[in-house]
């Protein structure tokens, strides 16, 4: 892949436009169920996977490599744009606690010229739903990036020089265009330069969700995948500024299963106030229908009920996860390979939750 082409891709991964309907598999058992999916995984390019799921109160979690030994729950991988929702459960925190409102402008301290449509300025609720205006990136990000680890440069002072040269393309709140410059400017609206240890503290941290950082401790470098693009392994991303977006999160299968858990049943978790805001439709796009929370997607499942998603890539790695809480099932998937057709793991995860509600 050419320099042009990789820093092109310089934006983490979501939004597939279709579920796919029902699959079939043999057996009642989640091992049985979730090992075809496996298999196709690894079909797919997948050097190694590992898939959690939940279904009526239970938990399974199953791993399949290429060679080697399989990773597993505790297996580290970079989670990508899925942090964009805990940076959204932050945000609702925020608004619970009546720090902030979902209307608030965008404010940044002095020297941020934030960019502002004709008719009126950008909000916290725009960010959150991908509705803001703004491009994924900021307009002087890549001019001087490493293409295999495009944001590791980029420093506050930088996006200070880069945000007046960055326009909308829509006016705020009339259009869904995915940003990652958005949920990286609401990271630092909640907590400038100090977004890694807010989201620790105000979403990881209660939820138990220990491996879920953007710092790598060594106890998680020894069990963290290898990431891989096109056969070749690739360095992690790194990310100071825009980390809010996800762009250099860690987590494993059994920290994210906590998550979902926590997404599942609002109630039981300390959370829960913050939770069903973000899962709250806040947001429809004009264009296409699709509807959003406070960072999640909504689409629809073969028999009509509502998933609830988000993906997300790095270089290396590739991960979704989905839920239909009204049947208590989620399924969470990582791979540690990015693809330009990464949409083709998603793939499987809808699949697999939607035979396992239809069951």
């Amino acid at each position: 892949m050419n320099r042009r082409r990789l820093l092109g891709t310089a934006t983490a991964a979501a939004g597939v436009a279709l579920i796919p309907g029902m699959a079939t598999a043999a057996g009642n058992g989640l091992a049985t169920r979730v090992r075809p999916y496996l298999d196709r995984a690894l079909a797919a390019g997948a050097p190694s996977t590992v898939f959690g799921v939940i279904r009526g109160g239970r938990r399974y979690v199953a791993g399949a490599a290429q060679d080697g030994p399989a990773p597993d729950g505790r297996t580290v991988f970079q989670l990508g744009s899925i942090g964009k929702t805990l940076t959204a459960t932050a945000f609702a925190r925020a608004v619970r606690a009546g720090t902030v409102r979902l209307d608030t402008p965008l404010r940044l301290p002095s020297g941020f010229t934030v960019p502002r449509g004709k008719t009126r300025r950008i909000t916290l609720r725009d960010l959150a739903t991908h509705s803001s205006g703004l491009p994924s990136l900021p307009a002087n990000l890549l001019a001087e990036a490493d293409p295999y680890n495009p944001y590791a440069h980029y420093t506050l002072k930088d996006l200070a020089a880069g945000l007046p040269q960055t326009p909308l393309s829509h006016e705020p709140g009339s259009a869904y265009a995915y940003s990652n410059l958005g949920f990286g400017l609401l990271g630092q609206a909640l907590a400038f330069d100090g977004v890694d240890a807010m989201l620790r503290r105000r979403v990881a941290g209660p939820l138990g969700l220990s491996d879920t950082t953007t710092a790598l401790r060594p106890d998680m470098a020894s069990r963290k995948a290898v990431g891989h693009m096109a056969g070749e392994t690739v360095p992690d991303w790194r990310d100071r500024v825009l980390s809010g977006a996800g762009t250099s999160m860690y987590s494993t299968v059994d920290d994210m299963l906590r998550y979902l858990a926590a997404q599942l049943r609002p109630e039981r978790s300390p959370l829960r106030h913050a939770i069903e805001l973000t899962q709250r439709h806040h947001f429809t796009d004009p264009a296409t229908g699709l509807r959003l929370g406070l960072g999640w997607h909504f689409g629809v499942l073969s028999d009509g009920r509502t998933v609830t998603w988000h993906n997300g890539s790095t270089y290396g790695f590739s991960t979704c996860a989905a839920f239909d809480r009204k049947s208590g099932t989620a399924v969470m998937m990582m791979v540690n390979t990015y693809s330009d057709a990464s949409h083709t793991f998603d793939a499987l995860v809808f699949a697999l939750l939607d035979e396992l509600v239809g069951s």
